[in-house]
């Protein structure tokens, strides 16, 4: 049965797990099932599959160096955190999958459609600063372009298809379920401001091996992306930034450099901050002007559910 109304401004994005069964012994369950199932069991499926079922016609699988095919396991590994983080929310917190994406329980198409543009915008300034910057901002762009083979045609047709299905999956797991299950738990400004720090370095760390500018980078975007899941109400803004964002990592590595270096760039200088920094900041100006005007909802209208009584 419901509680009393929540009041005029509901629950934000953050707090959706109150929804349903919101303590500490579920969020870090969720949390250690979300970890095991994508570092372990999506893999050794994946590539049992792989080895088992497809085999030698479809190339070589290797990551280092990377072949079309261990790049499409890569992709496939990532996207694999929307079904998970679903299936997460709904065990763990007994929730409905849609409310990970927004606080409307649903994938808003014309607002994620809108900020894809608006990242575009963002990304172009970001760019035209990168090339009057040293060492070009830590932009792939110098040198002839790289010769068009069948390879390189495959991984084009990878990178178009399926970067927004793994990017997808990230911010799934690092801005949703893990954004909802600290958020869910510490109430206040602290427990905003620790929604968004903690997934952030997080999403940072994850990336495993790397020097202290591409660290900062990672962080930053996700503190930018988890600012813009808040103000919001939904993952769609983060989404659109990080398509954007791997579309042009990876579409520059493959057209000018290294693609190998694309999948977990390592080093980096700090003159690719300034630019992080004027896309990241410009963007979230942007897409909170635009949700201004739009008065995107941005807290839930739905009242308050009694926590659910657990499982025995």
């Amino acid at each position: 049965m419901p509680s009393a109304d929540p009041g005029p401004s509901g629950l934000r994005y953050h707090q959706l797990h109150r929804l349903g069964w919101s303590s500490w012994p579920r969020a870090v369950l969720g949390v250690l099932g979300m970890v095991l199932a994508l570092m372990v069991v999506v893999p050794v499926l994946l590539t049992g599959t792989y080895d088992g079922i497809l085999g030698e016609p479809f190339g070589e699988l290797s990551i280092d160096p990377l072949t079309p095919v261990g790049l499409v396991l890569v992709c496939l590994s990532l996207a694999a955190a929307v079904p998970v983080v679903i299936a997460a929310t709904r065990l763990a917190q007994g929730l409905p999958g849609g409310w990970i994406i927004s606080v409307v329980g649903r994938l808003r198409w014309g607002w994620l459609l809108t900020c894809m543009g608006l990242a575009l915008l963002a990304l172009g300034g970001a760019l035209l600063l990168a090339l009057v910057l040293p060492e070009h901002g830590g932009a792939a762009v110098e040198g002839a372009v790289n010769d068009a083979t069948d390879r390189t045609v495959a991984f084009a047709l990878i990178i178009l298809l399926l970067i927004p299905l793994q990017a997808a999956g990230e911010e799934y797991a690092f801005r949703g379920y893990l954004t909802q299950a600290v958020g869910g738990l510490v109430a206040g400004r602290a427990g905003t401001a620790v929604a968004v720090v903690v997934p952030a370095f997080l999403f940072a760390l994850a990336h495993g091996a790397q020097d202290a500018p591409v660290f900062i980078d990672r962080f930053a975007f996700g503190v930018v992306a988890g600012v813009l899941v808040i103000a919001t109400g939904g993952l769609e803004a983060g989404i659109a930034m990080h398509v954007l964002n791997n579309w042009v990592v990876f579409g520059l590595s493959l057209a000018f450099g290294n693609i190998d270096e694309a999948l977990a760039p390592i080093a980096g200088t700090w003159w690719m901050l300034p630019g992080t920094l004027v896309q990241s900041l410009g963007y979230l100006a942007l897409v909170a002007w635009v949700a201004r005007r739009r008065h995107l909802e941005t807290t839930t209208r739905e009242v308050v559910l009694e926590p659910k009584p657990p499982r025995v």
